[in-house]
């Protein structure tokens, strides 16, 4: 193309111009929808504030985590949104901080200057800080760097057989994750193939993740009989197991693209017939379906009320079904194996057994006045007042299974303002008890000659031997300091927090993991301290992820922190030094 007026310019440099223009438009859009209210937006690229403002300038420099290189087009912004402004091709940025309206006690104002303010950032291609992770103190005449973390992502293709895309599959992703202490795998995300039966899953943390399809039931019209045999494509567990307990874990490191294609396999399917006995009280029921016995997604079959039968159809194998119910005043269990063996399949019927009653007896052995907290229960929309132990502490059973939401177990809600008692409701198996306190600490829990705090609890059939728990009130307390940390001026944008402490119960604690923050000038002081041997750590970000209850897991941390017994009544004085996001 030539103009009237100059010489042609070049198609691709058109075309390239008008995609960067594009592409400022989305990102004006996003700082515009981000502020939410009149926010200092400097201009980008190195554009330099007035003189008489330099002893207010911020600056810094963004780069990846990972590589160290300048990230340009990133967007700097403080957490309250009074300042952004984009990095320049070096990853630079910098903005003039104004006098702002400063608050004392809560009450009294007045305008100053600003000594520190909070500063974070986020582009395409990298991760969202949701934690605010990566808000990093800068004050003016310093410089700063952000460091932000690449996204990682898996994506493949799914293919039949014949090496044709399977269109339309759902593929399912888990995550290993920390939940109380304990690595879980966790659904992830969800997405279908495309029509090259290619699937992507973005925006992915380092960590540990299993990719699987879902059953998929072949509705090809060509290849479709009307009453003749049923064919489908079971799952596949990457890269080509049969079971979720055997796929392979993608371990994914920072930034990293991981190739993870499937071939399914079609087979016939065949309908399967389960009769339910024991239903009168039943309200619904959820379906597991476990090939070989192994938890996990993947199959599915529907319970048919009117009936009272579990049907739908499998291919061939062998089946663990189970059913759980629920009702208003009714809770059971049952389970049956199945075997199809090229042939419809009816298994024998699945007998509701009642979920043993399991009565908790709580013993409060407090010395301090009984503390003037309330609390209630709601049932139907009327709510009244509860009282007793149900006040002071939490309790449930979570069901000991390495595979997704640990079917946990609360007490059952109390029928009315006089109904104190404590009672778990359980199907056999093995779980984990789980005491949170309210006030003070668990000294014990026990049933039977078995340590609940230590070891699982065991349910049978029909058991009824109560649990015993044992609460205490004579907590240690915690003080302290963080070295290398002295008073200053926090802008009114940050919490004001310095670091952020866990005391980490070992392997001989069976308590719980203590969180808590130290102030802006470092220091700390923590009160209800359960007795135990800890080991207390500072980070400079929070942690939600310490895995406390592996073990093996737990010698990561073996040289941070310190290790330190808490004795009942004791007080402590640390000085604690502050361990790296990065370490």
């Amino acid at each position: 193309m030539r103009s009237a007026d100059g010489p042609s310019v070049c198609p691709q440099l058109q075309r390239t111009l008008a995609l960067l223009a594009i592409e400022w438009l989305a990102v004006s859009l996003v700082v515009i929808l981000l502020v939410g209210w009149p926010v200092c937006i400097l201009e980008a690229f190195g554009q330099s504030p007035q003189p008489d403002n330099q002893s207010n300038i911020v600056r810094g420099t963004v780069v990846s985590a990972v590589t160290g290189q300048p990230v340009g087009r990133a967007l700097v912004y403080s957490p309250d949104n009074r300042y952004a402004t984009f990095t320049d091709g070096e990853g630079h940025f910098e903005f003039a901080l104004q006098n702002q309206e400063l608050y004392a006690n809560g009450s009294s104002a007045y305008v100053g200057k600003i000594t520190v303010i909070w500063v974070t950032a986020r582009r395409p291609g990298f991760l969202e800080d949701l934690n605010g992770n990566r808000q990093v103190e800068v004050s003016p005449g310093t410089e700063v760097t952000i460091a932000l973390m690449p996204e990682s992502l898996i994506k493949g293709r799914v293919a039949l057989s014949a090496g044709d895309p399977a269109h339309g599959i759902n593929v399912e992703l888990f995550s290993r994750q920390v939940q109380d202490g304990s690595p879980r795998w966790m659904p992830k995300n969800s997405t279908r193939t495309n029509s090259k039966g290619e699937f992507r899953f973005a925006e992915l943390e380092p960590g540990s993740y299993k990719v699987l399809t879902l059953e998929w039931m072949d509705n090809d019209p060509e290849g479709t009989v009307p009453g003749g045999q049923v064919y489908g494509f079971p799952p596949v567990y990457f890269p080509s197991a049969t079971d979720f307990a055997a796929a392979s874990a993608i371990r994914l490191t920072a930034g990293e693209i991981f190739e993870a294609d499937m071939s399914l396999v079609r087979q016939p399917y065949y309908p399967v017939k389960i009769p339910v006995t024991n239903t009168e009280h039943n309200r619904g029921m959820n379906i597991t379906v476990s090939p070989q016995g192994q938890r996990g997604p993947g199959y599915s079959l529907g319970y048919n009320r009117g009936k009272d039968v579990i049907e739908g159809q499998l291919p061939n194998g062998k089946y663990l079904v189970e059913g759980a119910s629920f009702g208003p005043d009714f809770s059971a269990n049952g389970s049956v194996n199945l075997t199809v063996a090229g042939a419809p399949a009816e298994g024998p019927a699945m007998v509701l057994a009642r979920n043993s009653s399991i009565p908790v007896n709580v013993k409060e052995e407090f010395t301090s006045p009984t503390p003037n907290g309330q609390a209630s229960f709601s049932i139907g929309g009327r709510a009244f007042p509860t009282h007793g132990a149900r006040v002071d502490v939490s309790i449930n059973a979570e069901a000991i299974d390495d595979f997704e939401g640990r079917r946990s177990r609360t007490l059952r809600p109390p029928t009315g303002t006089n109904d104190d008692s404590l009672v778990l409701d359980l199907a056999p198996g093995k779980y984990w008890l789980r005491v949170t306190p309210f006030r003070g600490y668990v000294a014990s829990a026990s049933m039977g000659g078995t340590d609940l705090l230590r070891e699982p609890l065991v349910v049978v059939p029909g058991a009824a031997t109560p649990i015993e728990i044992t609460m205490c009130d004579d907590t240690a307390e915690l003080s302290g300091s963080l070295l290398g940390v002295t008073p200053t001026t926090v802008d009114a944008s940050h919490s004001g927090t310095a670091g952020f402490l866990y005391c980490i119960p070992l392997a001989d604690n069976p308590g719980r993991l203590l969180e808590f923050s130290a102030f802006s000038d470092g220091k700390f002081d923590v009160q209800g301290v359960a007795p135990g041997v800890y080991r207390v750590i500072a980070f400079s970000r929070q942690r939600r992820d310490i895995p406390y209850r592996d073990p093996e897991a737990m010698k990561a941390y073996e040289n941070k922190g310190q290790v330190v017994h808490f004795a009942p009544g004791q007080k402590v004085t640390l000085q604690l030094q502050v361990v790296a996001d990065s370490e």
